[in-house]
């Protein structure tokens, strides 16, 4: 029986484990989970686990709230240890945080294969910590998993035909969750009743640029309280955030909620009226659910939702902000466009992973 190592660590990766995780278990495939703890709040992740019943994880090395150095140091030699106790067959990571690089690295050090799920992702923006996270991870990856045709021609540019590396277009595995799980969301989710607005805008803030800059955090909540005027603004906050906005005596207009469950953001995402948001997860999201959505950064990687008009950048700009709401609240689209695959991502990444190791071990 093959083992597979996943690291985890954040919202948008228990999600997506949670598709893989299915697909490992049907096919008879030992998968154990290490949680880094880089989201340490219940809300943000044990709720997950229980909720989308991932296996509970074999290792929690609680490691939060430090400098990105330490933070990325710390978990590295807890992956490795636990690495060379375990002698997994790969190592899985997804996404760009922290705990991707540090999952990345333990494994490359230690010539275990390793398969990075979201991969070719690029916003060209070195300033951000996941372009440098994301950027790699491919490099010393084995096996990459890209979502989109422009993740794979951004490797292509980038020479990654060249290298002993297998790239796959699979699709969106984050499309495969929000598909499986839309139904028990209905049943389980009693957050439309804590909020109780018939109209509402749902909006996230977490990106470091944002959080850790007063001038731009102080600007998008502006803009917010701005269009709270017009309709409700809904924002999940994590406790982080909250406390800046405290410290920096910003004063949010609209309605804070404490962070929630993927149930209960499935909910909102199907009954809110736009999304606002500066996570990369959450912009497809809202594509899923059919809603538009304004991003608050000046790049995204998920380019073919700007092309296609369901996503307006913005930054920090509350003006930019103003008038790209005034569009999308007019605007009709066709959400049925295949940009993301039909819900098979993660069935075709097992599938591929489960070859890969066979041919190559």
């Amino acid at each position: 029986m093959k083992k597979i190592i996943t690291i985890v660590g954040a919202r948008p990766q228990f999600v997506k484990a949670a598709t893989l995780s299915r697909q490992f278990k049907l096919l008879g495939v030992e998968e154990l989970i290490i949680h880094t703890g880089q989201h340490f709040d219940a809300n943000m992740s044990e709720v997950f686990f229980e909720e989308m019943e991932i296996p509970k994880p074999a290792y929690q090395l609680d490691i939060n709230g430090l400098t990105h150095g330490a933070m990325t140091g710390r978990m590295l030699e807890g992956i490795e240890e636990i690495l060379i106790n375990e002698k997994p067959d790969a190592v899985l990571v997804f996404g760009d945080t922290n705990s991707t690089l540090a999952g990345a690295l333990a494994a490359a050090k230690l010539h275990i294969p390793l398969v990075h799920v979201e991969a070719g992702l690029r916003s060209f923006n070195m300033q951000m910590p996941e372009e440098i996270n994301r950027i790699l991870t491919d490099r010393i990856s084995n096996v990459l998993f890209c979502p989109t045709d422009t993740a794979v021609k951004n490797l292509q540019r980038e020479g990654f035909d060249n290298l002993p590396v297998k790239i796959i277009k699979n699709g969106d595995v984050m499309q495969d969750a929000a598909i499986f799980y839309a139904a028990k969301a209905e049943e389980k989710s009693t957050v439309l009743k804590t909020i109780d607005l018939p109209l509402f805008i749902l909006a996230t803030i977490h990106r470091q640029e944002n959080t850790d800059s007063p001038e731009n955090l102080r600007n998008i909540i502006a803009g917010l309280n701005e269009i709270n005027r017009q309709t409700p603004v809904v924002v999940p906050i994590h406790p982080r955030t909250r406390h800046i906005l405290a410290q920096q005596h910003i004063v949010p207009e609209f309605k804070l909620i404490d962070p929630v469950g993927y149930f209960d953001m499935i909910m909102l995402l199907k009954s809110c009226e736009m999304v606002i948001t500066d996570s990369g997860g959450v912009q497809k999201e809202a594509f899923f659910f059919g809603k538009h959505c304004i991003t608050l950064r000046e790049q995204t990687e998920w380019v073919e939702l700007v092309d296609n008009g369901f996503n307006i950048l913005v930054g920090s700009d509350p003006a930019k902000l103003k008038s790209a709401f005034e569009v999308l609240s007019t605007k009709h689209s066709d959400f049925s466009m295949d940009l993301y695959g039909k819900g098979s991502a993660s069935a075709q990444a097992v599938s591929e992973i489960i070859n890969y190791l066979n041919t190559n071990n």
